[in-house]
């Protein structure tokens, strides 16, 4: 048995001396490589943060006292501290989330993972403990120094430098967040990091001192002096101190004792605090620390030895998008890429690598992004904004005020839209068609398969007074669905005639509209419904909002219609067909299956596809009973 198994709660994380700290690092790092190897999860942000956490639940009394972590990916040793140690169905439905969870524990506080929010969530709990008089109480945000180029961290950073509440900052600051962290900021901490021999340089002068004998005054006029001098030469941490915020650092955080003390110091110190802790991503695995890109930031089922991937992907639509931008920014020198500190997740780094002054990664910070490319486009470029889906919920009022309303050409590519399954409720990219499809103007396309997501693409930069939004999902590849016919625009993938009993069906036509990777569901409905003896039309537009007017006018010259969408069915593409149709006259029933407005729990993408009832079988189903057929 080791240390980890009789670890229930921080309060045995407190009992230990500081020799089984040492041990129990040892031994956490140790299991993390194994399980999440097995099911797959945020490795390298885990095994930097080992020391860390051991020291917060030393140091503070959860969840008395409240630890917030930013973003969430390095919360697995949490977990391990705080009594989760079945890690065998990680991220899997039934087993723990990959990311905070109050069903979980009552040490979980924030379970949305978007970043750059840990610091506004602390500041509302310190305020919160200060009217209620609970003062001996503290309020702790562990954010990444990726996580600090959100502006939402700045916004937060200004108010609390004006308090005096009970509040400390940890900064972990291992240079990366997906991507290496850039900006001024990611400037300034490197100076922090690499001139820690501050103190250790006052030291010196201490000992140099007591060996002269200098008078007590001169002596301490001295020190003074030099401390003064060297301030913002060798340890310039006034950009933290001038907010007047204390800062306490750099620490190193892999040092469980040195953690402790800085975290101890801040704790008694009974305002703001910020702790400035160095660390290494992927510590203490030698794949990890060797990697240069980042691969074991997320990782897949690997070989726990080698860090190789059990079975390697399959081309993935990400890997689509990254060849053909690539092309297209060869024949277009006014095509720029802009991303969100993800160049390596959403497939840009080909681009950068090829066109690195027409690159742009400004951080964590999607607003900005959207902005920054409102005003390339004015300046005479168009501007490819690569996210993942999820994260353009950020930015919503910039696409609409800065970018539409000025009518600006700027392409909006959503990665990881729809369903993505295993990162739980905030990473599934389910609402931007219902979300977009308010804005003026903007034109929003979802491929099927590799064809149409290099068509969308190059027509998407071609539109130079409007946005233009391209989302695809996550994962590999399907097969190419070829047209069977076009009409104006919508492509007709299949038709089916009656090949069941033709009396059931009583000749009654069925169309069923496939929106992007829901294509290969509404071609299976298809076929099932033909054999109910219905006459089918699929239909899979690539540009679906606005709606298209000839998938309008196909509507009309059906019995029913029916609709598959990857996003929130309230609001989404079927719900704009169906309105778009009656404002017509048309009064052709549909049916619409899609997500429900709501927070998905963790599952893999087809565990929930079945759960809110989007398969085939469904779908066929509804549209027996909506004809009266069941």
């Amino acid at each position: 048995m080791g240390l980890l198994a009789g670890i229930r709660s921080p309060e045995d994380v407190r009992r230990l001396t500081t020799a089984e700290t040492t041990a129990l690092a040892a031994e956490i790092r140790r299991f993390l490589v194994q399980e999440v190897s097995r099911t797959g999860g945020h490795l390298g942000p885990n095994l930097g943060v080992v020391e860390l956490t051991i020291a917060l639940h030393r140091v503070f009394a959860s969840p008395r006292d409240t630890i917030v972590f930013d973003t969430g990916h390095q919360s697995y040793v949490h977990k391990l501290l705080t009594g989760r140690q079945d890690f065998s169905a990680l991220r899997k439905r039934g087993g723990l989330s990959g990311y905070p969870s109050r069903a979980e524990s009552e040490h979980d506080v924030v379970e949305n993972s978007h970043a750059s929010t840990a610091l506004s969530w602390a500041d509302g709990v310190a305020k919160a403990n200060h009217v209620k008089g609970e003062t001996d109480r503290t309020a702790v945000a562990v954010i990444g120094d990726g996580a600090l180029t959100g502006g939402m961290a700045w916004e937060a950073l200004n108010n609390i430098a004006a308090s005096d509440r009970r509040l400390v900052i940890v900064v972990n600051d291992n240079g990366r967040s997906y991507s290496p962290t850039i900006g001024g900021l990611a400037n300034h901490l490197h100076t922090l990091r690499t001139t820690r021999g501050y103190e250790q340089f006052l030291e010196w002068g201490k000992r140099a001192l007591h060996r002269t004998g200098a008078p007590g005054r001169f002596a301490y006029d001295w020190l003074h002096g030099l401390k003064k001098g060297l301030k913002d030469v060798v340890a310039p941490q006034g950009m933290f101190e001038d907010l007047g915020i204390k800062y306490v650092g750099p620490v190193d955080g892999h040092d469980v004792v040195a953690m402790e003390h800085a975290l101890r110091r801040a704790k008694a110190y009974g305002a703001p605090v910020i702790v400035h802790a160095i660390t290494e991503k992927g510590r203490g695995y030698t794949p990890a620390e060797q990697d240069v890109a980042d691969r074991f930031h997320a990782v897949g089922q690997i070989h726990p030895e080698t860090g190789l991937p059990v079975a390697p992907s399959r081309f993935g639509w990400t890997s689509v998008f990254a060849d053909e931008i690539v092309a297209i920014g060869r024949r277009r020198p006014d095509v720029v890429a802009v991303t969100a500190a993800m160049l390596h997740p959403v497939g840009l780094a080909p681009f950068a690598a090829e066109f690195p002054d027409r690159t742009f990664d400004v951080g964590i910070a999607e607003q900005h992004a959207a902005t920054s490319a409102a005003g390339m486009a004015f300046g005479g470029l168009h501007p490819v904004v690569a996210v993942y889906a999820t994260f353009l919920n950020r930015a919503f009022d910039q696409v609409l005020m800065d970018v539409a309303l000025h009518k600006a050409g700027v392409t909006f590519v959503l990665d990881r839209a729809g369903v993505t399954g295993d990162d739980g409720a905030s990473h599934n990219g389910m609402w931007d068609m219902a979300m977009l499809r308010i804005v003026p103007g903007l034109r929003l396309a979802a491929p099927r398969d590799e064809p149409t997501l290099r068509a969308a693409l190059r027509q998407a930069v071609d539109v130079d007074d409007a946005p233009t939004v391209v989302r695809y999902p996550k994962g590999a590849l399907v097969d190419p669905v070829p047209a069977v016919e076009e009409l104006d625009g919508v492509d007709v993938v299949a038709r089916h005639a009656a090949t069941g009993d033709v009396a059931a069906g009583a000749g009654r036509r069925v169309l069923v509209v496939g929106v992007g990777s829901l294509a290969g569901t509404a071609l299976a409905t298809g076929e099932a419904l033909a054999a109910h003896g219905l006459e089918v039309t699929v239909a899979a537009p690539t540009w679906v909002l606005p709606v298209p007017e000839a998938l309008v006018k196909l509507s009309g010259e059906h019995d029913l219609v029916v609709t598959l969408e990857d996003g929130v069915v309230d609001g989404g593409v079927g719900a704009m067909l169906a309105q778009r149709a009656g404002e017509q006259g048309i009064v052709t029933p549909h049916v619409h299956v899609g997500l429900p407005v709501g927070f998905l729990d963790h599952a893999s993408r087809d565990q929930v596809l079945a759960a809110q009832r989007m398969t085939a079988a469904d779908a066929t189903r509804d549209a027996l009973t909506a004809l009266a057929l069941l």
